[in-house]
Formats: structure tokens, C-alpha cells, sequence
């Protein structure tokens, strides 16, 4: 490090180097930062070494923005002999803002061995453990710091979010109250407390405190992303968008708040806008595990698998609290990709470093078959007894996994027992009225007349590229994807969004259908075309099974005239009873109450029942799922007859095509078909009361 010399005024040059150095101090507390700092340079033209006025140049240097400069003059600072404990004890904390954890680490450990009780020191190293997920050892230096420092209000707050890391939800929230007892005024607390509040399920408390933790410090990063964790929750995304941009607005190079955009972006399945976010936060803080993990997630959904593993592994290695997930993450990508070794080893990696996650369990428990007495069942259910002590998310998921668990070992009354208390909890955290997706299914059969369609005949764009799999969620869709994604002809795309966002951008689906100009149409059919036109440039078909486009079947009919639909039904029951055990990545809010659930199933059959009665026999054919599990070859020649596509055996060897499967049935389409899942609901009657009851008829 080089400084330039300052000539010394003939007034200063009687001056002793504690007076120049008090004179700088005075000028620094002053908040004279430049006149401080050339009366430093002053005495470092002198003597270069001295420790404390390249200290106190660090700290005008850090107050200035400049972490790299206030780092190189506390290193300098710090070689100098007699330096205070306390300047190394201050780099480690500049080190780890600039995420230099080990080097934070070592410079927090030096100034403690020089003086153990320092409790800045204690504090600081407190903090870097925490960051670096050594959690144990976090919470005993803050312990340590806040023997030193009793009614030190930072440190209940830094010993909160330890406690917040090792899942003693109670213990958190204790300090985090006790903070704000000896600091009213501290925004920090607040905002942590809205973190917890809503992994508890807690939204409206939640909300209150993030809200008033920014009334305190409106520049408080934290407080907006967890009002923005909170509207995604309460499945408000754009409430949620909104708060997040607030942030951006006065810090645009945010880290934490571009991983939040691009887990909201990705999520609303805009993934190559939640990459380029990603890529802006890593940009910003290249060691952000959370930003990696969020990368890999864009990338997967993106079909980029080696790009999306590499992101997995770099956010698994660095500090921080991303590293569960993206272990998780890296098994559910070779689940995708059907590769059963390497999502084995993953998931036995992630269970080794974190054998208490809920959600590697969670996840895990979708892999496996269960047998009577497996001890996974044990550990998950004594984690269940900590009641409080975890948080409602976590709860939620080792309720469904110890449901799938026991009804896979032969328990079901137990097994429906936490289906139920899983149901129940998933239920309280959204908002949902089930005459609104009465009146919104209702509607659409009024808006999709025949005289209506007739009327918007010729006006679509007309391509026979596309073809739709639909009908309720866990009916049979992805088997059917499967089957028709074996032949040559056909690439299989998943789950695609796109009809989704083109009703979205129209607002007020369907009224709106009623002032569209006819003109329109081809627009919107070309819109979904562009969409899929990078998708297997040199397949015929491109199957988008997205289920709840069976809402949209007239819709797809007027705006891609050409478009093959397949409407897949099983038995009403078992499809209700597979939602119903089943915790679902997207939102299915119909799906968490026995009754919601019937109701819901009943206007979506009045719907489907709609289009068989108005939809051409042309473009329209609907498909049982228990009878492609009875005849696999038949149902398969029938669909690619539809689809006016030659023979391939391939399609009745279906599960051993190489191809990333999304969805929630990952596991079973890697498998031949087997056909006790036809009638399943029998075994579970007692237990399906409130359901039959609502389904009634159906």
C-alpha cells in the first residue's frame, strides 16, 4: 500500500504524533472526515508504520464506501508492533462484509488471543461463525459477548439469529423481544422478528413488524425482502415484486434482494429474466451462496443441467445457509434426469451433513419407499415433538413426508393423521374461497358458447405443433406426457406457463373475452408460438402438460385453431386422494381440504364436460388413466392416431426414455406401469369422509 506524502504546515511541525493523531480524532468525531484523514497522512509521511493513524484511515476509508482501501490500511495497521486488539478485532469485521469469512475468522481469533476480553472481538467472531453456519460455535461467543456486555442490545439481536440458524425458534424470538426491550427504536430486531413470525405461519404479525422496522431504517434491506417472503407466501406475487423493487430503487447492486427477485421471477416460470438476476447478484457478491443456488434453479428449469449442477455445487461449498438447499437441489436435478445412482449418493450427502433438515427428509421421503420400523420415521417423528421449536414450513413437510411414509409401510391411520395436521397447517398460511373458483369455471363455460367459438373461427395462428395434456393435477397427466415424448416426433416440454401468462396480460379472464377483437387472436396464438419455437427446433409436436390449462381448453381452441388437446381423467376419488396426499411445488389451493377439494373437483367436471360437449372430436380427445394403465400400447396408438403420427414402440417403453421429467410424479413415470394406483382410494375409505361427501355424484 502506498500513501503520498503531505508536506507539513511550519504551524504542525513543532507538533508531537499524539497531538497531530488527537487533532485527527477530534476532526473524525466531528464528522470532518478529510481533514482527519491529511492530518493522518501527515503522520504516516513520518513514519509510515504507524498503527494508529493507518487505523483510523481504515475506518474514514470504510465510512467513505471504500471496503478494499479501509482492508489494506487495517492489514497494515495490524502488522505494527503494540497495535490494539482492538484494530484486528475491526478488520475481522470488515473482512466479513466483504465475505471474507476464513480471513474475518483468523483476524477475530488474533485479536482475542492477544486480548481475551475483548468483547467487540467476541461479537464480531460471533457474527462470522454464524455466516459461516458454525452455529454452535457462534451461539457460545455471543453468549460470551453478552457476559461481557450484558444490556448490549446488538448483541440479543446478532444471538437471535444464531438461535434462528439452529432451529430454537423460541430462543430467537426471547432475545430478539429483549433487544427491543433495552432499544425500542432498533429497526434490525424487528425485522427478524417478521422473518419468524412468518415461518410460523404468523402473516399479519409478520408484516407488522417488517413494516415497522422499515418506519425506523426505510434503507433496511432485510425488513423489504421479508415483506416480500411474506406477500409470495400469501401467494401475492406481485405485492411482493413490488417490495422488492423498493429496494433496488436505492440500492440496485442488492445481492440479497436480486436472489430474492430471481427466486420470484423463477418461480413465475420468467426464468431467463430470474438467470439474468441471478447473474446481477453474483455480480455484485460472487460468493453469495444463495445467488448460486438461485442460479442453478433458473438454469434447471432452463434445460442447462451441467451449467445448473455446477451452481448447485458452488452454493453446497460456500458459507452461509444455502447449502441444505442446494444439496436438495442437485438430488431433485439427477431425479429430473432419472440418473437413480447419482440422486441416491446426493440425497445420502445431504443427509450426512444435514440428518435433521426437513427439507432433505421431505424430499428424501418422495424418493424412497418406506418399510415398517425404517428409522427415518422415528427421526421425523421426534422432530415433530419440538413442536414450537420448529417452524411451520418445516412442520408442514414432515407431516406430508410421515404421511407418504406410513401409508408406504402400512399404517394408515397414523398416515392420515399427518396428512390431516399437514393439510390443515398448509391450509391456514393462504387465502382461499372456494365459490371463487366456482364462479371463475362457471363463467368460463358461459363465456365458451358454441355460437361464441364459431364466431372466432379463422382468426388464430394455426400451427399443429403444439399439443396440450390436461385435466386435475395427479390424473395422469405427466404418464401421458411420457408416453407421447418416447416417439421421435414429439419432445416433451413439461409444464409450461405460457397460456397462463398470455390470460394473465389480458386481465379479467373471462369477461375480458367479450370486447377482445377477433383480430387479436392470431396475436396471442403467435405470442405462445414464439414461445415454444426454441423448444426441439426439429420435433413435430411439443406436449405442454400444464393441468390446470383444462381451465383454457376453449381459449387454446381460438387462439391456436390447429392445436391437438388431450383431456386425461381417472377416477375422481383417487385423483382427489393423490392431491390430498401430496405437497405441491406450485400452488394448488384447492387441494389442502377434504371439501375444497371435492367441491373444486366438481366444477372442474361440469368444465371438462363443457368441452366434450363444444370442442371438435378433430382436436379434442379425452383419455382415462385407467385405461392406459390396462393397455399402454392401445391408449398409446390411439393418442399418436389423434395426433396423426406413425407407430413407435418406443412409446410403450415409455419409462426408459432419457428426458428431464418436473413434476410431482417424477418417480412413478420412471417406472413400467403398474395398476394398483387404479382404485387406491378403497384401502383409505374411513379416512376420506368430508371428500366423498363433496364430491358426491362426481
Amino acid at each position: 500500500m502506498k500513501t503520498t506524502p503531505q508536506p507539513v504546515p511550519p504551524a504542525r511541525q513543532t507538533a508531537t504524533i499524539p497531538q497531530i493523531l488527537a487533532e485527527a480524532h477530534a476532526h473524525w468525531r466531528a464528522g470532518q472526515a478529510s481533514q482527519a484523514g491529511m492530518l493522518c497522512r501527515q503522520v504516516l509521511a513520518a513514519h509510515p508504520e504507524q498503527a494508529d493513524a493507518l487505523h483510523l484511515l481504515g475506518l474514514i476509508a470504510h465510512a467513505g464506501g471504500e471496503l478494499d482501501l479501509a482492508i489494506s490500511y487495517l492489514k497494515e495497521a495490524c502488522k505494527a508492533s503494540g497495535a490494539p486488539a482492538a484494530y484486528a478485532s475491526n478488520l475481522a469485521e470488515m473482512h466479513r462484509q466483504k465475505g471474507q469469512l476464513k480471513e474475518g475468522e483468523e483476524a477475530a481469533r488474533r485479536a482475542l488471543a492477544q486480548e481475551p476480553g475483548l468483547p467487540g472481538a467476541w461479537n464480531n467472531l460471533g457474527i462470522i461463525l454464524q455466516e459461516a453456519g458454525a452455529y454452535q460455535e457462534s451461539l457460545a461467543c455471543l453468549e460470551k459477548f453478552l457476559q461481557l456486555k450484558p444490556q448490549d442490545a446488538e448483541g440479543y439481536n446478532n444471538l437471535g439469529n444464531t438461535c434462528m440458524r439452529l432451529g430454537r425458534l423460541a430462543d430467537a424470538r426471547r432475545h430478539w423481544q429483549k433487544a427491543l426491550t433495552l432499544r425500542p427504536g432498533y429497526a434490525q430486531p424487528h425485522s427478524n422478528l417478521a422473518n419468524l413470525l412468518s415461518e410460523l405461519g404468523d402473516f399479519d404479525e409478520a408484516a407488522k413488524h417488517a413494516r415497522h422496522a422499515i418506519d425506523i431504517d426505510p434503507h433496511l434491506a432485510d425488513a423489504y425482502i421479508n415483506l416480500a417472503n411474506i406477500e409470495n407466501a400469501r401467494q401475492r406475487p406481485d405485492a411482493a415484486l413490488q417490495w422488492l423493487n423498493k429496494i433496488l430503487a436505492f440500492a440496485p447492486a442488492h445481492a440479497g434482494a436480486l436472489t430474492a427477485l430471481a427466486q420470484l421471477l423463477q418461480k413465475q416460470d420468467r426464468q431467463e429474466e430470474a438467470l439474468a438476476a441471478a447473474n446481477r447478484a453474483l455480480a455484485a457478491a460472487p460468493k453469495n451462496a444463495e445467488a448460486h443456488n438461485a442460479r442453478g434453479a433458473a438454469l434447471q428449469a432452463l434445460g442447462r443441467v451441467e451449467e445448473a449442477l455446477e451452481a448447485f455445487g458452488h452454493a453446497a461449498v460456500l458459507p452461509g445457509s444455502a447449502a441444505e438447499q442446494a444439496l436438495v437441489n442437485r438430488a431433485l436435478l439427477h431425479m429430473e434426469q432419472g440418473e437413480h445412482a447419482q440422486t441416491q449418493e446426493a440425497f445420502a450427502r445431504a443427509i450426512a451433513q444435514f440428518p435433521n433438515s426437513a427439507v432433505v427428509l421431505y424430499n428424501y421421503a418422495d424418493f424412497i419407499t418406506f418399510m415398517p420400523g425404517d428409522p427415518l420415521i422415528m427421526r421425523m417423528e421426534e422432530m415433530l415433538e419440538r413442536g414450537d421449536e420448529i417452524s411451520q414450513s418445516a412442520q408442514v413437510m414432515l407431516r406430508f413426508a410421515l404421511g407418504k411414509a406410513h401409508l408406504d409401510a402400512g399404517d394408515p391411520a397414523r398416515a392420515f393423521h399427518h396428512l390431516d395436521v399437514g393439510n390443515r397447517l398448509k391450509r391456514a398460511s393462504f387465502t382461499y374461497a372456494a365459490e371463487t373458483a366456482t364462479r371463475l369455471l362457471g363463467g368460463i363455460a358461459a363465456t365458451f358458447s358454441v355460437p361464441m367459438l364459431k364466431a372466432g373461427q379463422g382468426y388464430g395462428a394455426v400451427s399443429a405443433r403444439p399439443v396440450f395434456v390436461l385435466g386435475m393435477p395427479r390424473s395422469g397427466t405427466t404418464l401421458t406426457e411420457q408416453i407421447l415424448a418416447a416417439h421421435p416426433a414429439v419432445f416433451g416440454a413439461g409444464e409450461l406457463r405460457h397460456v397462463q401468462g398470455i390470460v394473465d396480460g389480458l386481465g379479467g379472464f373471462p369477461g375480458v373475452m367479450d370486447d377482445l377483437p377477433p383480430q387479436m387472436l392470431r396475436h396471442l396464438g403467435q405470442q405462445y408460438l414464439d414461445k415454444i419455437a426454441p423448444l426441439a427446433p426439429g420435433a413435430r409436436h411439443v406436449v405442454d402438460k400444464l393441468p390446470f390449462n383444462f381451465a383454457y381448453a376453449g381459449f387454446i381452441r381460438l387462439i391456436l385453431p390447429g392445436a391437438r388437446i388431450i383431456h386425461v381423467r381417472r377416477n375422481a376419488v383417487d385423483t382427489c386422494l393423490s392431491c390430498y396426499s401430496k405437497l405441491f411445488t406450485g400452488e394448488q389451493l384447492f387441494a389442502y381440504d377434504q371439501t375444497e377439494l371435492g367441491t373444486f373437483y366438481r366444477d372442474y367436471e361440469k368444465l371438462a364436460a363443457h368441452w366434450r360437449d363444444v370442442l371438435p372430436a378433430t382436436h379434442y380427445l379425452e383419455v382415462e388413466y385407467e385405461a392406459i394403465i390396462g393397455d399402454v400400447e392401445g391408449q398409446a396408438r390411439r393418442m399418436l392416431a389423434f395426433l396423426e403420427l406413425e407407430w413407435s414402440p418406443a412409446c410403450v417403453d415409455f419409462h426408459l426414455a432419457r428426458r428431464a421429467v418436473r413434476t410431482a410424479s417424477v418417480n412413478q413415470v420412471r417406472q413400467p406401469v403398474y395398476k394398483h394406483s387404479a382404485g387406491r382410494w378403497k384401502a383409505y375409505e374411513p379416512y376420506l369422509q368430508p371428500l366423498l361427501a363433496a364430491l358426491g355424484a362426481a
